[in-house]
């Protein structure tokens, strides 16, 4: 059977339990990260690492994730509101409902969030922590990315490739065929994942710092550089910008990651 589209009719909520509302996105989000924490803790006893030091990084990556995420995306995408009315711009960004996210911000978030966790654990150098967790945030990643799909948001442009999706529950742009930009992203996050994971697993202590992280941002945003041609802009300024700005934030994100990966190849392997 040869695939013409694909119709996309899911409702992003699930059911509604006494007014609170259970979303996919939602249940994605919480399970990525719960499925991360999981791929951390096998490294953490694998490697030798205090298990005590589990529960203070995981409430360190959720609360650097979402406030990252969350500034990034009133910095980078709506920064212009700020001196229009400076204290509901700061409330409205810090408070849920979280309505926009940025993973440019949420990187960022982490890297620094990684940086002051590393500075009081001596065992625990800041590129040990930034490669290893780096394998958690890949997959945690593909499953953000697939409740994107769930929501029926940040879809892809027109398109009449086999596997377009028709997003009929968002309304803006539910006419023709799309690209599932989402799903791009989640399959390439996963891909990534098992390849950092076999990585790991076989080398462990003896990969050289900043050989995972280096990989993850050099993959992860070299390919969102290209998947925004495949998006539609997510703000109006963006229509006028011959790069978006997710294609601007990518760079430096890039750059950084060719950085990290040329620094590891310089050191080699560890001794065993």
């Amino acid at each position: 059977m040869i695939l013409s589209e694909i119709i996309w009719d899911v409702d992003s909520i699930i059911t509604e339990i006494f007014g609170f509302q259970l979303r996919w996105y939602g249940l994605c989000f919480a399970g990525g990260f719960l499925l991360g924490y999981m791929v951390f803790t096998r490294i953490f006893r694998t490697e030798g690492k205090p298990e005590k030091d589990l529960d203070p990084l995981l409430l360190t990556m959720i609360i650097s994730t979402v406030l990252g995420a969350r500034i990034g995306h009133y910095v980078f995408y709506e920064g212009s509101h700020f001196l229009e009315d400076p204290v509901h711009f700061i409330t409205e960004m810090l408070i849920p409902p979280y309505a926009g996210l940025a993973s440019h911000g949420g990187g960022f978030g982490i890297v620094f969030a990684l940086w002051l966790y590393s500075r009081k654990r001596p065992d625990q150098p800041f590129f040990w922590v930034l490669d290893r967790m780096s394998v958690a945030v890949a997959l945690t990643g593909a499953f953000i990315r697939f409740g994107n799909l769930m929501n029926s948001e940040i879809v892809g442009k027109a398109s009449d490739v086999p596997w377009a999706f028709v997003f009929k529950q968002n309304f803006e742009y539910s006419q023709v065929p799309r690209h599932p930009a989402q799903l791009y992203e989640s399959l390439s996050c996963l891909l990534l994942f098992v390849i950092m994971y076999f990585i790991w697993n076989k080398y462990k202590q003896r990969l050289p710092d900043g050989l995972l992280s280096g990989l993850f941002f050099t993959w992860i945003f070299t390919l969102r550089f290209f998947y925004e041609f495949l998006k539609e802009n997510q703000v109006e300024f963006e229509d006028g910008m011959a790069l978006n700005m997710g294609q601007w934030l990518s760079i430096p994100m890039v750059l950084f990651g060719l950085f990290l990966l040329s620094r590891a190849y310089k050191r080699g392997l560890k001794p065993a």
